[in-house]
């Protein structure tokens, strides 16, 4: 049952049709584009199958047609405090394998198909049948291990227009037919981040959208390679860095992105959730514990992705033998501090967690709060990292080949010195530090963070709306009334 690294890479190679540099791909496991993150993500399916992290990574099925075997923990449904902070630790020990630099890994929308499983209530009071097929996915989802990705945001096209009112009739996907046996979807959607090492993609639209959008109102899911999807890949970042050496985090982890564009796709109504309901669009989310629990996940990640970039921050210190300056403790300080918040921020989600039916999940509030603080924070960061090492991620050799001439190599030697370490080991270290915070992959990672959650005007909002505005209030009212004008005339 447990999924093998071998396994996964497998599933891939199967007719999916992804488009890159002007072509198509044949086979993205083998691809110069795609094979290291494949890899990568093979690496992380072959330590939750090492008998040492079965325990850590997996929990028993408790129903379903594999009812006593074991499954991910992603898929995991928590009635505890405890149950949560289990599943957290897995999270945290796959994160860990990548240092939170594949943003949409395994664990992010199975946390969202879970949470919606979790809130079926809604689903069957919408409609029971979309409730039944969303009840069969997750446990088809969780019982094959499929990696998922989602697209669930619009093409920008013109942002003053409704999906209705764009150029041409569906560039948005929507139904075009329906029939007994499911529904036709043509057009577009984004971001499709890790569809090229996912093997099903679900689909729907976590924007608002507006009278006259009914017919782009889905919410459905189907494998990667079913006919007329088509994968339009931005470029790889992967293959413009070919050594390990010199690109240590982009040649491995560059998940990708992609537009998916629906030709005439064809959905079976087993794979249906909503079906032209724009309410329910907004209900599958906000009405069960789907983007808390999605999101949750996120911010987990992006705790162990907050140590990793302090460890770095710390190791330049030290490198440049910066460690014991005053000015320097004080950055360090204030990147402990900030990571400390987004840690204890995680932990307070846990311990202010409440109780949706039988289900324990993250608390909505600590959630949202710490969305609109880490939007901020990330850029923040990624700044003193870049003020720490000032031109010591620049000057490097231009690539590991001039480590093949005895010249160059002896001049290395002499030019990249360190208090603390060899050249050849400065050079490495710095070629990493560069590939998390200023190389091209670095700066989609920037970018990503600060809007993976939404606009900073869409987390502010949730804050607002999830905040507990009335104890607030009340605190100012108590005090208001403790005194009047009578007391002083």
């Amino acid at each position: 049952m447990i999924k093998t690294g071998s396994q996964h890479t497998q599933s891939l190679v199967d007719g999916r049709q992804v488009f890159i540099d002007g072509g198509v791909v044949d086979d993205v496991t083998t691809h110069p584009a795609f094979r290291n993150v494949v890899a990568s993500v093979g690496q992380i399916y072959d330590f939750q199958s090492q008998p040492d992290n079965r325990e850590v990574m997996t929990f028993a099925i408790p129903d379903g047609d594999y009812t006593g075997a074991r499954a991910n923990r992603i898929w995991q449904l928590p009635y505890s405090y405890e149950d949560l902070v289990t599943r957290r630790k897995a999270l945290v020990a796959w994160t860990e394998l990548h240092g939170g630099f594949l943003g949409r890994a395994p664990d992010h929308v199975a946390s969202c198909i879970s949470g919606m499983y979790m809130g079926r209530d809604v689903f069957h009071d919408y409609d029971p049948a979309r409730a039944n097929a969303l009840a069969d996915y997750y446990r088809y989802a969780r019982d094959n291990e499929l990696y998922l990705t989602y697209v669930i945001i619009n093409p920008q096209a013109d942002r003053s227009k409704a999906a209705h009112e764009q150029q041409g009739e569906f560039l948005t996907a929507g139904v075009v037919d329906r029939d007994a046996a499911g529904i036709t979807v043509h057009g577009a959607k984004m971001l499709a981040t890790g569809a090229i090492v996912a093997n099903e993609v679900f689909v729907t639209c976590i924007q608002p959208l507006q009278p006259g959008d009914k017919e782009f109102a889905l919410s459905f899911a189907i494998p990667m390679n079913t006919k007329g999807l088509k994968v339009l890949s931005r470029k790889s970042y992967e293959a413009q860095a070919p050594s390990q050496f010199d690109n240590p985090l982009s040649h491995r982890f560059d998940e990708n992105d992609a537009v998916l564009f629906f030709d005439n796709v064809h959905v079976p109504w087993e794979r249906v959730f909503i079906d032209c309901d724009t309410e329910m669009c907004q209900k599958q989310f906000h009405a069960t514990p789907a983007h808390v629990y999605q999101n949750y996940q996120a911010q987990v990640r992006l705790m162990v992705k907050m140590k990793f970039l302090i460890g770095l921050a710390h190791k330049i210190t030290e490198t440049n033998g910066t460690t014991h300056f005053p000015q320097v403790r004080e950055a360090l300080g204030q990147l402990a501090a900030q990571g400390a918040m987004v840690e204890a921020m995680v932990q307070a989600m846990e311990v202010k967690g409440w109780y949706y039916g039988d289900y324990f999940v993250p608390d909505r509030h600590s959630l949202y709060a710490a969305q609109v603080l880490t939007q901020q924070l990330y850029p923040v960061v990624i700044t003193a990292l870049r003020d720490l090492a000032g031109g010591g991620m620049i000057m490097l050799p231009s690539s590991v080949v001039d480590f093949t001439n005895p010249e160059l190599r002896d001049l290395i030697g002499i030019t990249q010195q360190s208090p603390v370490a060899s050249s050849e080991d400065r050079v490495k270290f710095f070629k990493l530090a560069w590939d998390a915070v200023g190389s091209e992959f670095a700066s989609r990672h920037t970018q990503y963070e600060m809007f993976y959650a939404g606009a900073t005007f869409v987390t502010k909002n949730h804050s607002y709306r999830t905040y507990d505005w009335d104890s607030s209030k009340d605190l100012v009212d108590r005090m208001l009334d403790s005194y009047s004008l009578d007391d002083e005339v």
